[in-house]
């Protein structure tokens, strides 16, 4: 809030936004925070490459929203990389009853909960990307980051007040950590919002896809933890479902 407020006072776009557009904010930043928390937790119960690739189901999510919400077309082929998509996230969810205990370092229990939080933030980020394509350039994106830390602060302390976790981390470490992670998910935020209304929807999914090998990249230096071949094999399926999914659109948008 502390960064985007001066930008708004900036850019003299005001704290609400239209009148026709304010159910859609208000449902961006509901949406958008609880994604955010969702996949925060995520992390925290599951190893970070398999949380960052099923969130990659997201496309999934957004095309079959867009087809019900902004009646855009839903083909065979985005059917068929849906398919690739649910295969790459059961390689990583591994579920007992066809994969026994393969490769599960941690409870199965916890692992499972992290999963279902990491498919809850892909649908939640699918929905926030569907409202954000229907109000398009008609709403500053900085607004839309206002109504998203404003509802997100407000629902958080809410949260955090029902499960008796007010509290400051003991280590300033910790606490520096806590404030990397706000800087760096508010530079995603902005850069996401701008990249989706000044470019098209393909480029912008395409060059998402470097979360993954990020993620790899990042557990190995940080974690010294190695992906399993399953999560190599899930996470292959995922990103050539969003990759062919994202040229698709894109040559379909340059005819």
């Amino acid at each position: 809030m502390l960064i985007v407020l001066p930008c708004l006072i900036y850019r003299k776009t005001g704290f609400i936004g239209p009148k026709s557009h304010r159910i859609f904010l208000i449902l961006r930043g509901v949406l958008g925070s609880t994604s955010m928390m969702l996949i925060y937790y995520a992390f925290q119960t599951m190893a970070l490459a398999d949380a960052t690739v099923i969130t990659f189901s997201s496309p999934v999510f957004t095309s079959i929203f867009a087809w019900i919400c902004l009646k855009e077309k839903y083909s065979p082929w985005d059917a068929l990389f849906t398919m690739f998509t649910i295969a790459g996230v059961i390689l990583i969810v591994r579920p007992p009853f066809l994969f026994g205990s393969l490769g599960i370092e941690e409870s199965y229990s916890v692992h499972l909960k992290g999963t279902f939080a990491a498919i809850g933030h892909a649908v939640f980020a699918a929905s926030t990307l569907v409202i954000l394509r229907k109000m398009g350039k008609s709403v500053d994106y900085f607004l839309t980051i206002w109504y998203y830390v404003v509802l997100g602060l407000v629902e958080t302390v809410i949260i955090l007040f029902i499960l008796g976790e007010w509290s400051l981390p003991y280590c300033g470490l910790d606490r520096l950590f806590l404030i990397f992670i706000a800087l760096f998910g508010l530079g995603a935020q902005i850069f996401i919002t701008k990249a989706l209304q000044i470019e098209k929807a393909g480029p912008v999914a395409i060059m998402r896809t470097m979360d993954v090998v990020f993620a790899f990249i990042f557990q190995i230096i940080f974690f010294n933890n190695v992906p399993t071949w399953w999560t190599v094999g899930g996470a292959v399926c995922v990103v050539a479902s969003n990759v062919g999914a994202a040229v698709r659109k894109w040559y379909q948008s340059s005819k």
